[in-house]
């Protein structure tokens, strides 16, 4: 049994522990709050964007599609992964880098004829994932703060576009973490190039009978696009910023709740250990009173 001077250096241990997790949690909580606010905002908007890349397309449906739209062979996939720059934040790393490697697996084994994947990589713990298992990295971002601006996200947007219209890659997909609530994050792969818009929804009036687009819906579609890509990105780091936060404040909390159940446990292992060395004195006094 361990002396009480190395269980009351352990409790010491278990307490800075403790302190320094709930520190943590509140710094996660206060951010987690703004992260959930900009995400919830920003939604509404990305659905009308991509609503309005629907109509557009619906109405310049007979003539030459965009450049963003054009669908070809597969032969190179390219793959946005954003991952969180810290850690900490319980198995969501793990998590999104598992469906950024199932994803390009699937890929690969659906576009056959020996198809290659290029990573874009957005977060230090995504890097590191591609780094460590020997993937192809077309760029990496990292850095881009907690609360990141939509300017900050251009640059990822112009990689895969240009990478897409020069041909270096045929398909885009994102990779991120969709943030459902403080306890539910789900990683989420969908496809960014070519641009796919959503289906019409049945028993809907066609808008283009509604409105007239100058100079036309194709031009204006093409013009739309890099917009609604980018967009897509933004919304994805936002998802991903949230649920980074939201994981972080329930591991730091989960933490300091078993820090504070060991230094329970340890507290009374103490006591009986005192309890028994007081109770060794007393008969050690006792037998010494008798002899």
């Amino acid at each position: 049994m361990a002396t009480t001077r190395e269980i009351r250096r352990r409790i010491r241990s278990v307490k800075n522990i403790a302190q320094i997790t709930r520190a943590m949690q509140m710094v996660a909580t206060s951010r987690m709050r703004r992260a959930q606010e900009r995400v919830l905002a920003s939604r509404p908007y990305t659905e009308e964007l991509r609503q309005m890349a629907r109509r557009l397309a619906q109405a310049a449906s007979g003539d030459e599609k965009p450049a963003l739209m054009v669908e070809r062979p597969v032969r190179n996939i390219g793959i946005i992964l954003i991952a969180p720059d810290r850690g900490l934040c319980g198995a969501l790393p793990s998590n999104v880098n598992r469906k950024a490697a199932q994803v390009a697996l699937e890929q690969r084994q659906q576009a056959g004829n020996g198809a290659g994947v290029l990573f874009v990589a957005v977060g230090r713990r995504g890097r590191e994932f591609l780094l460590r298992t020997r993937q192809s990295l077309l760029a990496e971002f990292t850095g881009l703060g907690d609360y990141p601006a939509l300017a900050d996200t251009r640059p990822i947007a112009r990689v895969a576009i240009d990478a897409y219209l020069n041909e270096q890659i045929d398909v885009v997909y994102l990779v991120y973490t969709r943030f459902v609530s403080t306890l539910i994050q789900q990683p989420q792969a969908i496809r960014l190039l070519p641009v796919q818009p959503p289906e019409a929804i049945p028993g809907e009036r066609a808008y283009h009978d509604l409105y007239i687009y100058e100079p036309d819906p194709a031009e204006v579609l093409a013009a739309l696009l890099p917009r609604y890509v980018e967009t897509l990105i933004y919304q994805a780091i936002l998802e991903s910023r949230a649920s980074e936060f939201s994981a972080r404040m329930v591991a730091m909390k989960n933490a300091t709740d078993n820090a504070t159940e060991l230094l329970d446990d340890l507290t009374l292992t103490y006591n009986k250990a005192r309890q028994q060395s007081i109770t060794t004195q007393i008969l050690e006094v006792v037998a010494g009173a008798g002899g």
